[in-house]
Formats: structure tokens, C-alpha cells, sequence
């Protein structure tokens, strides 16, 4: 792209020098996932459940979460510690290209494979019809999950990009979406984003009521996303206590310590960071979320590249006001329109405005936040929504953090070094 009508308008807008400091965000780490995940499903009731040569598929989702191979590891030798036959099915929606390959091989991407989890792997598309919702709405799940003796659901309970409800990320919409595989996913979006939270529920009772499901092993995490606490859970337990561990999971959920955003500038937009790429309970980019206030999003929010873990799928682009070029070249319209058509939204894939350069991107987002005082401009860079322990603040900003315990200075001020392409650092 000619970048010379461009270069007119930008080259005289300024870029604040940015320092460093650190976030005083809830931090208590488990020690050890492996060993928190077999100390969760030591129980008697859970051990009752599975019978010797009981065949059990474990649930394995598209989220690159911390500890999760740890977890699924350990759900396969906890099967088979109960005489049982554990094997992995990948639950994650349309997710991989809706393919039994690309599913597997979003699994593969992540470590998880026969090899590691010490179970093999079974991915199919193919669906099974296994009830009904009381409005005669068919509900399928994956063939391999309903031909199984029983079904362990592996996952994070967290808050969802998109909706508010009693149940959100979690072990319910691992079986409402993850489950039901890409005719799962479209049917539960397809009820509308503002029953989201509705249809979860909804859908999950059923599957719980229409199929053997053991147990749920959940990881609970911390504001630098890493494992706060694990819990292994009856299906009744399931129903009664995953609202109470998902308040607890919005209590120790990354944040932006800073109200009154002007600019956001985010460095990696990626599928294994959120389902959204960059997650809105940061962010508060929820234009077309279901029962949340929109209240906090910054004036412009620019995302400089995507991640090569998120291969091509920038479902959720839509939500941002600025891009590269770059990010845009890396895009496939194949895997990420098949995220978009299965939750049934045009609007989240619209591709922003996009740029040459990163500086460009970020002079771009400075010059539409419209109504900021360029001389004392409230713009921070963080590299993605998992990480915000250190990020970069103008220096109004830096002035805030001062003598504010929430804060530690790293750094003071310094200009942002960009290369003789305009970017701040390479493409991977």
C-alpha cells in the first residue's frame, strides 16, 4: 500500500515517550498443576464414578491456558488409577477451521499430544443428538463423547468476552460450545447474543441430564493468568458452585489500573490469548457484547500484530479501531470466517482501519482520539491482555502512578525506538 498520502497527515503527530512500571495485580501462584489437579480429584465421590474398563473421554479446549497439559495429564492417570480407559476429544466449538485435523492440530500447537497426556486422541466433527431443550431444540455433542462410558470436562472457569450470566468460560460452555462442535456452537449463538448466557445454561443442564458426564476439572487463575486454584467437581456441584468460582475468577482478573484511557495500544492480538484476540474485560472494546456496561473503553484502541499461535483466525478484529498491515496480511478469511459465521456475527470480523507501520498505527490512534490534550495524553502499550504486570504509560500517566502504592517505576520516560521499517519489533 502507498503510504504517502498517509505519511501528510501523520508525520507531524508526536508519540509520547513511554515509561515502564509494574502493576500490583493478585499474584498467588500454585505451586504445582499437576499435583493441585490430583489432590482436586482425590475424592471418593469422584472416584466411585468410574468403573473398571469404563471408557472416558476428557474434554481438551483451544485456549492456551497454563498448567492445562499438566491437567489433562493428570485427569488420564487419575482414569486410569479407577481401572478406567481415558482418551482426549478436542471441545472447542468451530475452532481448528471446524476440521477433526485442525482441531487436533490447535491440541498439537499447545504440547498436548498421545505422547504428553499419556492418552490418545480422538477428533471427529460428527455430532450426536443425545436430548432435547423443553423448546424441542435438538442438543448434539461430539460422536466420540456420546459413545464414551463417560465424559470428564477439563477447562478455566473466567469471565466470557461477550455476555454476563451465571455461567460463562467455564465447565458449562465447554459442554454447551466445546462439546457440540461446530452445529453446538452455531446453534447456541444462534439463539441470539442476548440469550448467551440463557442458552448456556440451558444447554449444559441438558447435556448434564442426557450424558454421563463425571466430573469437571476446573483451573481457576490469577490477574498474570497463571493457576490459582484447581477444583474438581460432582455434576451437581457443577451446577451449584461454578457461579461462586467464577465471581472469585472476576475478583483476580487482569486489569488496567488506569480509568480515563485515551489511546491502548496492544501489541498482540491472538486466539490463545482470548476468544476475542484481545480480551474486552481489559480493553472494554465490548461493542457488540450482550449485558455489559460499555463504560471504560479508551478513546482508540490499535493492535499491532497477530500471533502466529491464532494461524490466520482474527475473529474479534471487528472491536478494534486500528491495525497494520502486517497483522492484516497475516489473516485467513477461511478460519476466521468459520469462528464468525458459527456465532452468527458480521460485525466482529469487519477488518479496522489499517496501517503501513507501527508507527503509523500508533500515530493514527493518537490523531482519532478525538477530544484528548495531546500534551498530557493517557495512552499506555501492553503486549497482550495476559500480561499486564509491566506496561508503558505516557508520561501523564507515569505522574498518576507516582506514590501510588498500585505501582512500582521501572523506568522512566524514554521515546519509543522503531526501526528503519517503522516497526517497533519484528514479525515472528
Amino acid at each position: 500500500m502507498s503510504s504517502d498520502a498517509i505519511s501528510r497527515i501523520l508525520d507531524g503527530i508526536p508519540i509520547p515517550p513511554m515509561a515502564r512500571i509494574r502493576q500490583h495485580l493478585p499474584e498467588e501462584t500454585l505451586p504445582d498443576v499437576a499435583a493441585a489437579a490430583r489432590t482436586a480429584m482425590d475424592r471418593e465421590v469422584l472416584r466411585k464414578k468410574i468403573r473398571p474398563g469404563m471408557r472416558v473421554a476428557i474434554t481438551a479446549g483451544s485456549r492456551g491456558i497454563f498448567g492445562m497439559k499438566d491437567m489433562l495429564r493428570e485427569a488420564a492417570a487419575f482414569v486410569r488409577s479407577c481401572g478406567g480407559d481415558p482418551f482426549l476429544i478436542p471441545a472447542m466449538g468451530s475452532h481448528g477451521g471446524a476440521t477433526a485435523d485442525g482441531q487436533r492440530d490447535v491440541l498439537t500447537r499447545y504440547g498436548i499430544t498421545e505422547e504428553t497426556v499419556g492418552a490418545p486422541i480422538r477428533a471427529t466433527m460428527e455430532t450426536v443428538k443425545i436430548g432435547e431443550l423443553p423448546d424441542s431444540t435438538p442438543v448434539y455433542i461430539d460422536r466420540y463423547a456420546a459413545e464414551a462410558d463417560g465424559i470428564i470436562l477439563v477447562n478455566r472457569i473466567k469471565c466470557h468476552t461477550g455476555f454476563r450470566g451465571r455461567y460463562e468460560s467455564g465447565l458449562f460452555k465447554m459442554m454447551a460450545i466445546g462439546l457440540g462442535k461446530q452445529y453446538g456452537a452455531q446453534t447456541v449463538h444462534g439463539r441470539g447474543a442476548d440469550k448467551m448466557g440463557e442458552s448456556i445454561e440451558l444447554f449444559g443442564k441438558a447435556i448434564l441430564q442426557n450424558a454421563n458426564v463425571l466430573l469437571g476439572l476446573a483451573v481457576i487463575e490469577n490477574a498474570i493468568d497463571m493457576p490459582y486454584q484447581i477444583v474438581a467437581l460432582t455434576p451437581q456441584e457443577i451446577i451449584d458452585q461454578e457461579p461462586d468460582y467464577l465471581t472469585l475468577a472476576r475478583q483476580l482478573m487482569p486489569r488496567i489500573l488506569f480509568d480515563n484511557l485515551d489511546v491502548v495500544i496492544v501489541d498482540y492480538f491472538g486466539k490463545e490469548i482470548s476468544g476475542a484476540g484481545v480480551d474486552p474485560n481489559v480493553t472494554h472494546t465490548y461493542k457488540y457484547a450482550s449485558g455489559i456496561p460499555l463504560d471504560g473503553r479508551a478513546r482508540q484502541v490499535a493492535v499491532l500484530d497477530l500471533t502466529e499461535q491464532s494461524h490466520g483466525n482474527a475473529h474479534g478484529v471487528g472491536v478494534m479501531d486500528l491495525i497494520t498491515k502486517r497483522f492484516f496480511d497475516k489473516i485467513d478469511p477461511d478460519i476466521t470466517y468459520a469462528n464468525s459465521l458459527t456465532t452468527g456475527g458480521t460485525e466482529v470480523p469487519k477488518i479496522p482501519m489499517y496501517l503501513p507501520n507501527q508507527r503509523m498505527c500508533i500515530q493514527a490512534a493518537i490523531h482519532c482520539a478525538q477530544g484528548a490534550d495531546r500534551v498530557k495524553l493517557r495512552m499506555v502499550r501492553i503486549r497482550d491482555t495476559m500480561h499486564l504486570k509491566e506496561i508503558q504509560v505516557s508520561p501523564a500517566l507515569l505522574e498518576e502512578a507516582r506514590g501510588n502504592p498500585a505501582f512500582d517505576i521501572l523506568e522512566e520516560p524514554t521515546p519509543l525506538v522503531f526501526d528503519s521499517q517503522g516497526d517497533l519489533f519484528p514479525s515472528k
